[in-house]
């Protein structure tokens, strides 16, 4: 193992409701059926939220589900993972944010099935917009404390960069399948464990003084950020969604290189050298050969092959938009007045 690699120790985590509360007392047990009795009730409460992708007990317990199968939180026991209250609690909850997603997610007009048509309409949805954004607040006005608290939020899916969309590789055939392998190649380090993404973040938050263990700052982050990491969770499971995962993983190639471009800036600003801004700059070059591999070959080519799936494609690319938009609003909401992004203050340093 490379002095880069992220640790992975067992990070404590605190309930947020009744059902998250079930699953951390469970979940470090070896199975026994008499230790998930109530979790159908305790479901059903946390199901009866106003928002699902806001509410804290709903995202936690989504996240401690699926850290089952990702392995991601040790500590959990892993014989767990395919007990069938756990998978009958995990759909159920799957279910109400996947609904919760189409119901606030704006699609784009369907193009035709063909890789250029499909290709077009995705660089045309995902084109830059000039309103208030966290890469500009970051490049241009971000404090110390800010620094940290982006850090922080990303960790969650930066940690484990890549995973959520590499477990489409099986589910896809042909062109697409290749176009995904290609793409996730880059981003395990194509062979060289140094430069796996993933690997890379953990020494930019090694080098700002933050714990570069995996969900370290699970805690820390509020429900609309774990949200984000398992609705790619949810579309990367699942067969059916396999589209939405493909969609979601060329959206968010496409909305990346500038970004990080302008991340990387902020950090210099702060005085950071090359071991804390590789990570950003690094995507500023891979992610702009990344986004056109996305579009045509990836998506275009899933499209072309499997017309059915256009709607997901479009689907899964406008809901990586709009949970980005909803994290991003928060941060910023709170930022501009002078608050906290995250639930509660981090301690730092990586102990």
């Amino acid at each position: 193992m490379t002095d880069l690699m992220p640790r992975t120790m067992p990070a404590p985590f605190s309930a947020r409701g009744q059902l998250s509360e079930l699953l951390l007392d469970t979940l470090p047990s070896e199975p026994d059926d008499a230790l998930v009795d109530g979790v159908a009730e305790a479901t059903a409460a946390a199901l009866t939220t106003d928002d699902v992708l806001r509410d804290d007990d709903v995202q936690l317990s989504l996240f401690l589900l699926f850290a089952l199968s990702y392995g991601s939180v040790p500590g959990l026991d892993a014989d767990w993972e395919w007990h069938p209250a756990l998978v009958a609690a995990r759909r159920r909850l799957e279910r109400a944010t996947e609904a919760r997603l189409r119901e606030i997610v704006p699609l784009p007009p369907t193009p035709e099935a063909t890789r250029d048509a499909v290709a077009r309409c995705l660089f045309e949805l995902t084109a830059p917009s000039h309103g208030p954004s966290v890469s500009r607040f970051v490049a241009k006005k971000a404090d110390r404390r800010q620094l940290d608290e982006f850090l922080i939020i990303k960790s969650i899916y930066t940690l484990r960069e890549a995973d959520p969309h590499s477990w489409a590789i099986p589910r896809l055939t042909g062109r697409a399948k290749a176009a995904l392998v290609e793409i996730q190649s880059d981003e395990y380090g194509g062979g060289d464990p140094g430069r796996v993404h993933a690997a890379i973040f953990a020494g930019t938050m090694r080098g700002c003084g933050l714990d570069d263990t995996y969900a370290a700052y699970v805690d820390q982050v509020p429900a609309i950020v774990l949200a984000s990491q398992n609705m790619m969770s949810m579309f990367g499971l699942s067969h059916r969604l396999r589209g939405a995962t493909v969609g979601h993983l060329a959206a968010f190639e496409m909305t990346s290189s500038l970004p990080n471009r302008s991340y990387g800036d902020g950090f210099r600003r702060h005085g950071f050298g090359p071991d804390v801004t590789w990570y950003f700059d690094e995507h500023v070059e891979a992610d702009a050969v990344h986004e056109q591999i996305a579009g045509r070959d990836l998506a275009g080519s899933l499209a072309e092959d499997e017309p059915a799936l256009l709607p997901d494609i479009l689907f899964g690319a406008a809901a990586c938009l709009t949970v980005d938009d909803l994290v991003g609003e928060h941060i910023l909401e709170c930022w501009s007045a002078g608050r906290s992004a995250l639930r509660q203050p981090a301690s730092r340093g990586i102990g």
